[in-house]
């Protein structure tokens, strides 16, 4: 709050903190205590009108009375809106008025209006302004009260000047430390806003990470294994079409009704994950490459990877073989997973026999190329290192003079 200032305040000479003016927070509390004390003025200052002494001057002075109460309120309304703009001296001209207001009051007649015309600025203004200019209010209000009277009763004055003063000081004090504490409350109320906005946030990150994770396993298993199918059905109808031999039809369904098994065993597999059953990994990786006769080497302690991390490895896995199904079949395959201190590492290897190499050699044909790993169905090798990146880790995929590599790593 601007009015809330770095180090402590001194009442004496500064103006009071904005939300200690009141001294309720709330604005139907205040709009009902003003209503209450606007009739409470009135009736002061009607039976101040009534109980004016003076016999046959009576109505003279009651008219005059009359005007000096308009000036009063006027003066009152301006001191008080003055106070609140916190200009000192417009505020002090107006006191002034008031102080002179008090003696005026006394030589009427009307005791009750001085008195009170004397109390009721020195408690406002401790409420509104700095107190060291109710204090002297109270010191020039008094003394204008005791001239009117010609110095009798000047201890009376005195003493009740004094408490209205301390009243006034001390209602101050409360109304700074009531202050104090509402803005604490506005400020706790302010950070667990804050904090539950910053909760949502997270949950809605979370929500949306999650969804994009599901997504990537649809994706990598349904796309990847549905549209190998399409593919396959659609060939297989073509070649009906064209009147072709039916075992190479059957052919290219049994490959679709094999493709169709591993989409599912690769969808279980993924609901086991999302679920956060893990299964071995080791095993998993013999079962993905018992096709192909890779041989699997496990070096270091195995150890539980996190899900993220270790369907990252599964994944990465299926596509390098996926890869070696569609361009080198028939290639020697070795898959192996390091468990290092900080980090696992897979590496899926296929190799060419030698006579292929040297007939691959001469006719001209290499081993999968490189955009192989990017090209297929699905995420591919690209999605995979999109993966890896996500996790912190690295994923390389290029081909060998024997093969084709590829190597994840990835924190843990």
């Amino acid at each position: 709050m601007p009015d809330m200032p770095a180090t402590r305040r001194h009442v004496w000479t500064d103006w009071p903190a904005a939300d200690a003016v009141h001294r309720s927070a709330s604005a139907h509390v205040r709009r009902v205590g003003g209503w209450v004390r606007a009739v409470l003025l009135a009736l002061v200052l009607v039976v101040a009108i009534v109980k004016v002494p003076g016999g046959s001057a009576a109505p003279l002075r009651r008219v005059a009375l009359s005007g000096l109460i308009v000036l009063i309120l006027a003066t009152s309304v301006a001191a008080r809106q003055m106070a609140l703009k916190r200009r000192l001296l417009p505020v002090a001209s107006a006191l002034a008025v008031l102080a002179a207001c008090v003696a005026v009051a006394q030589l009427l007649g009307s005791e009750l209006l001085a008195v009170g015309l004397l109390c009721v600025p020195i408690v406002s203004m401790t409420h509104l302004a700095p107190v060291w200019l109710a204090v002297a209010y109270t010191g020039a209000a008094d003394a204008a009260l005791v001239l009117a009277e010609a110095g009798r009763g000047w201890h009376v004055f005195s003493l009740l000047a004094g408490a209205c003063l301390l009243v006034g000081y001390l209602s101050r004090q409360d109304r700074e430390a009531r202050a104090a504490v509402w803005r604490l409350l506005a400020q706790e109320r302010a950070a667990r806003a804050a904090e539950q906005i910053a909760r949502d946030a997270q949950a809605e990150s979370a929500a949306l990470n999650e969804r994009a994770r599901i997504a990537r396993e649809i994706h990598d298993v349904l796309a990847h294994s549905l549209s190998a199918q399409l593919m396959h059905l659609e060939t297989a109808r073509l070649l009906l079409e064209r009147g072709a031999d039916a075992g190479e039809v059957t052919e290219l369904v049994v490959n679709a009704r094999r493709m169709a098994q591993e989409g599912l065993v690769e969808s279980r597999q993924a609901l086991s994950a999302l679920r956060g059953e893990q299964l071995p990994i080791a095993s998993t990786l013999a079962d993905m490459g018992g096709e192909l006769g890779a041989e699997v080497c496990v070096e270091g302690e195995p150890r539980p990877l996190g899900g993220e991390a270790s369907h990252a490895v599964r994944r990465v896995a299926q596509e390098a073989l996926t890869n070696i199904r569609k361009y080198a079949r028939g290639h020697g395959v070795t898959i192996r997973l390091e468990y290092e201190r900080d980090t696992v590492r897979l590496e899926v290897v296929d190799r060419a026999p030698g006579d292929d190499r040297a007939r691959d050699a001469g006719s001209g044909i290499s081993t999968p190329p490189a955009e192989a790993a990017v090209s297929g169905p699905g995420y591919g090798l690209r999605g995979m290192r999109e993966r890896a990146e996500i996790l912190g880790g690295t994923l390389d995929a290029r081909p060998t003079g024997e093969g084709f590599r590829v190597l994840l790593e990835l924190p843990v």
